[in-house]
């Protein structure tokens, strides 16, 4: 997530840290912002904004400016604000408590860090009302050559900013590879980038493995994308892990008002959530349009680029900011508050972030965040995207192909994150939910969190029946139709169990992109047992017979095969 794109403003790119990071301890908010509590102020009212492209559409919304324009949408709605970008969190959520803003913006982790904080005092008490977008590619997991897969973080040193936007992404990231924060070592700094003191300056350390950057930092950090050759500010070996183009359900961000002043000010919330949600149509009708309309798409960028960059001559930064994020516009709202059985709304990210930050030890007690109780259904006055308007992201003749290359190349595993298999029984071809909802459930749950990468659904076969006919003596032509037959059928499972996959999320009114899934027929080239020579080894017992009869999920990230992969 771009949070802070400040290269081509400053007139300088990221370089090489001349001096060692200086690191820091990971304490709760409530050690480290003290501010008296105070009244919300009267008059215009601050609305604090980051540095991020979805921000973009709250400046449209205020008119293109920092204070709110007689014809903008929030003037239309009735409503009056100063815009004041704020980048450090400590830092809004003292004008929070003090009273100069009843409104946090920031992604969900950041304002559930605050829960001990504000916990305390049911005025202050966060009300999550609207939530803007997703990350989509603006974030990313840069590791050295000791790292191939998520599992390997186990043991190593990560850099990670402190408080700020990576602290859900390492959360999820974690949990998902079967690891917890006591398995790595996590390096803490205070800021984000551009710094000394940045993930990006740590990673030229030699005892830090991987770090948590913006995507800016990760380029520069990987040669642009590949694997870092050690020249100008890239580090030999490293490679981008995964960015939030991949997992572009993990990173939400939010605004957030203090429960006072929703309490007395309910109206003026649904007015403002409203404005927002129409902002957000607006300004992808006006990025779609800007050669027909190019007066009015240059006007957004450069009032765009001063109030998040300070320079209106950084359109092209300011139009990276954007295109790193994902709005959800109406329908994207209607489900994070209000679908219950959606895998990645308000309730669950808010119960995994609050555990994950209570191992931290930033938080000590449950969530004091809440979601406002507003009837998003009837929000929808003036909106054109009131329906899903998902489609495809993978071009399915293309995925084959690549997915084909990689199984003949034996190159399956690159780019794996995760992954993990189920067992089924001789002569089995269906997959009933009742036997294996718990494996289902995992599979909707990583499908819906990391939208961008393949599933690949690879079915073994066994093999004693082609070992049973070699030692029979059978010719080469009967050999050959065994293991033609065995991976058939392995490649049946495999489509059995990704269509019984898509039919119990059906059934949950969970809706999955069927061209993620890749189903694979390896047959008995791949057996649990490992190969003995040229031909499968023999089961010695009948646990080993048993664990050839398998399918494998493998979570498989794709984003450099850009003529396979399109983002929304």
């Amino acid at each position: 997530m771009v949070r802070m794109f400040i290269f081509a403003v400053l007139g300088f790119a990221a370089s090489v840290a001349i001096a060692a990071p200086q690191y820091i301890d990971l304490k709760p908010l409530a050690s480290v912002v003290s501010v008296s509590t105070g009244e919300v102020n009267s008059g215009t009212k601050t609305l604090p904004i980051i540095t991020w492209g979805g921000d973009i559409a709250t400046i449209y919304a205020n008119g293109n400016a920092s204070e709110t324009t007689k014809s903008s949408i929030f003037a239309q709605k009735g409503l009056k604000y100063r815009l004041s970008r704020e980048d450090v969190f400590a830092e809004q959520l003292k004008n929070y408590i003090a009273g100069d803003t009843p409104f946090l913006r920031g992604t969900l982790g950041m304002i559930e860090s605050a829960s001990d904080l504000l916990g305390g005092n049911s005025n202050l008490k966060p009300i999550v009302f609207y939530q803007m977008t997703w990350s989509a590619g603006g974030d990313a997991l840069v590791v050295k050559n000791n790292i191939k897969t998520a599992k390997d973080l186990k043991g190593k040193t990560v850099a990670l900013q402190a408080y700020g936007p990576h602290v859900d992404y390492f959360v999820k990231l974690l949990k998902d590879a079967g690891l917890s924060f006591g398995d790595v070592n996590v390096k803490w700094l205070p800021d984000l980038t551009g710094t000394d003191n940045s993930p990006m300056a740590a990673l030229y350390e030699s005892d830090i493995d991987a770090a948590f950057v913006i995507i800016p930092d990760a380029l520069a950090l990987t040669s642009g994308g590949g694997v870092g050759t050690g020249a100008e500010d890239s580090v030999k070996g490293a490679k981008i892990l995964m960015s939030t183009k991949t997992a572009n359900r993990v990173i939400a961000d939010v605004y957030a008002v203090r429960a006072d002043y929703m309490k007395r000010n309910k109206d003026e919330i649904e007015r403002l959530t409203q404005a927002l949600l129409l902002a957000a149509e607006k300004t992808s009708d006006v990025v779609n349009a800007r050669n027909a309309n190019a007066a009015e798409y240059n006007s957004l960028m450069s009032a765009s680029a001063k109030l998040l960059l300070d320079s209106e001559q950084a359109i092209p930064d300011a139009e990276g900011l954007y295109a790193d994020c994902e709005f959800v516009y109406f329908k994207g709202n209607l489900k994070f508050f209000a679908d219950a059985k959606y895998p990645r709304n308000f309730e669950r990210l808010s119960s995994e972030i609050t555990k994950s930050l209570n191992e931290l030890g930033l938080v000590s007690k449950g969530s004091a965040v809440n979601k406002a109780a507003l009837n998003y259904k009837l929000l929808n006055q003036g909106l054109s995207r009131v329906n899903d308007i998902s489609k495809p992201k993978f071009k399915r003749e293309e995925l084959s192909a690549l997915v084909s290359q990689k199984q003949q190349q034996g190159s399956l595993g690159d780019g794996e994150l995760f992954s993990f298999e189920v067992f089924f029984s001789p002569n089995q071809n269906t997959f009933p939910v009742d036997l294996y909802k718990n494996e289902f459930d995992r599979v909707v749950e990583l499908a819906s969190t990391y939208g961008g990468a393949v599933i690949t659904v690879e079915g073994h076969s066994d093999p004693m029946g082609y070992l049973k006919a070699k030692k029979s003596n059978k010719p080469p032509v009967v050999l050959g139709r065994v293991k033609q037959s065995a991976k058939n059928l392995s490649v049946s499972r495999a489509q059995s169990v990704r269509d019984s996959i898509i039919g119990f999320a059906e059934t949950n009114a969970i809706s999955l992109d069927d061209s993620q899934f890749e189903p694979i027929g390896h047959g008995i080239t791949s057996p649990a047992t490992g190969i003995c020579g040229s031909d499968p080894c023999p089961p010695k017992t009948e646990k080993e017979w048993r664990s050839n009869m398998r399918v494998v999920f493998r979570i498989i990230q794709i984003e450099a095969e850009s003529d396979v992969f399109s983002p929304l």
